[in-house]
């Protein structure tokens, strides 16, 4: 075989990958505007960005005490300005919901994304959410409980077998 026949075989198939993946990539940027609100919908149900909503104020936190000790004297102003402008960045929280739409939208349907919000929406959704990590945290415990006894009847069963294997063993070697 030529190189040049060797690299036709190769390009073709590139190539349709590459085709392929941009179609994806437009797809995702295209996703309608029903879309990216399913996609809304169900990250307001399942609470998806709650956890980022601590980031502005501890930025804020941490600049005035970092400000505050290298110039004490300047604490009331420090503090106005650095509340002041994290109330003004404060409208940038949409960008993060967007963008999670986005992401949600590649990830998921329209209709899967329906379904999610309906789910987390309703009764069981939100005991869910609510009950979750107690529940995660007690099947953790449970777990740990599982794995000490399995660990310990597995050394004992083992030591069991070693140790008839060894009281076997030893006359024939004496």
């Amino acid at each position: 075989m030529t190189k040049a026949i060797g690299y036709r075989r190769l390009i073709a198939p590139l190539a349709a990958l590459t085709v392929l993946a941009g179609v994806n990539l437009a797809q995702a940027q295209e996703a309608s505007q029903s879309h990216l609100a399913a996609a809304r919908a169900a990250i307001a149900a399942i609470g998806a960005t709650e956890q980022f909503d601590g980031i502005l104020p501890r930025a804020a936190q941490a600049l005035k005490a970092e400000l505050i000790q290298k110039d004490p004297n300047l604490e009331a102003i420090i503090t106005k300005t650095v509340d002041d402008k994290a109330i003004a960045l404060a409208a940038r929280r949409s960008d993060l919901e967007t963008e999670a739409a986005r992401v949600y939208a590649t990830s998921f349907s329209e209709d899967e994304l329906k379904s999610i919000s309906a789910f987390y929406t309703s009764e069981a959704g939100k005991k869910l959410i609510s009950e979750g990590p107690i529940v995660t945290r007690e099947v953790l415990k449970a777990a740990e409980v599982w794995q000490n006894g399995v660990a310990r009847d597995l050394a004992m069963q083992v030591g069991e077998v070693l140790s008839k294997a060894a009281g076997s063993a030893a006359p024939a070697a004496e």
